[in-house]
């Protein structure tokens, strides 16, 4: 990158062009785009492997899992859940028609706080919806227990927590299912995608069904689903990527060291730090401003960093429960919301990428340091 060009917070994860255009020309021999194809086909199986998990079903994007989710659990009611994520979360609730119910999130995590869910259950509660929030697992153990205890499904949005890990098990095997998603802007992409994780090849089949029009043959329908699949030719850039994800995840995770090494002394900057036990993907790099301690508030750090021209994200701001559409819910109130509403007015992601150079990075430090 140019001495003085543009730093993003992230960059696409692309395969090697001459590779893609050989599966290309394998697409365009077989004449078959889409509708399980036989790249779907393998990376559906590949993605199983890597990722540690029984089954998987693709999706064209990562919101249809979610919404697909809800559908083949038979989810209604209201759905316990944070305010502190990306809005698709909750917009999946609502396509749904579920009422969803806001709870205050952990200081340390940014996931949803164990301690704050049981209060929010309420006789129309029939399910769970945590976050993985920038890849940091929930406390699934006591979800689970919850969950068990008032006969609760859970579905973990894990958009952010691709491959990672807890004690060698995957993350994505938590819960009654789990949702990815493959955006650009993800560790790992397929331009546009996503994917729902599921315990048996029952789930599987209706999941598949669900994501074809409810089609079970040629003539039956047997629910009522949408057209929600991932097509031959982002497969084939999935199954690319798949082979550079493990140096991709690496290079991301040497530019955490860098910024934990540098940022660690600076008054009034947080991080999260990695947990024992864990394997990270190292998806996100949020830092949190204590305007106090550091003499410059978050917002003040934000533009003057886009003045040098290094963009970083206020990931997540503002909290959902303001917006037009969900700030009227009773959950929504602000002071229901302490933790998520100071985190969220604090925080900035960082570029965090694996095309990241020392430059670069010596750039944005410079930017917080100063």
């Amino acid at each position: 990158m140019e001495e003085n060009g543009v730093i993003t917070v992230t960059s696409p994860l692309l395969p090697d062009l001459d590779e893609f255009n050989k599966l290309l020309k394998e697409i365009w021999s077989r004449r078959w785009i889409t509708n399980n194809g036989d790249f779907h086909k393998q990376l559906e199986t590949e993605l199983a492997a890597y990722l540690k998990v029984p089954y998987i079903c693709l999706f064209a994007n990562g919101t249809l899992p979610l919404i697909t989710s809800l559908q083949a659990l038979r989810i209604t009611g209201e759905v316990i859940t944070t305010p502190y994520t990306h809005v698709s979360t909750t917009h999946s609730l609502w396509w749904n028609g579920i009422k969803p119910v806001f709870v205050d999130v952990d200081p340390v995590t940014c996931n949803i706080d164990p301690d704050k869910i049981e209060a929010a259950i309420t006789p129309r509660t029939t399910a769970i919806m945590p976050v993985h929030c920038y890849g940091t697992p929930c406390d699934t153990e006591r979800i689970h227990e919850i969950a068990g205890k008032y006969g609760l499904k859970v579905i973990y949005d894990a958009a952010h927590a691709f491959g990672v890990e807890v004690g060698g098990e995957s993350l994505l095997n938590a819960g009654d299912l789990s949702t990815l998603s493959f955006h650009a802007t993800k560790v790992y992409n397929t331009v546009e995608g996503g994917a729902l994780i599921m315990h048996d090849a029952e789930m599987k089949q209706r999941i598949d069904y669900l994501k074809n029009f409810g089609f079970a043959n040629e003539t039956t329908v047997v629910a009522p689903g949408i057209n929600s699949k991932m097509d031959e030719v982002r497969a084939a850039y999935g199954l690319l990527n798949l082979r550079n994800i493990d140096a991709a995840i690496e290079a991301r995770h040497q530019v955490a060291i860098r910024y934990r090494e540098e940022l660690r002394d600076i008054p009034g900057i947080r991080f999260l730090d990695e947990l024992p036990g864990v394997r990270h993907n190292y998806s996100y790099f949020p830092i949190f401003v204590d305007a106090e301690k550091y003499g410059m508030s978050r917002d003040e750090l934000y533009f003057s960093m886009r003045e040098r021209n290094v963009y970083g994200r206020r990931y997540f701001y503002p909290l959902i429960s303001t917006f037009s559409t969900y700030r009227g819910l009773e959950s929504s109130a602000s002071d229901n919301l302490p933790v998520a509403t100071r985190i969220s007015d604090s925080v900035i992601c960082l570029p965090m990428h694996h095309a990241l150079s020392q430059n670069d990075l010596d750039r944005v430090i410079a930017c917080i340091r100063r």
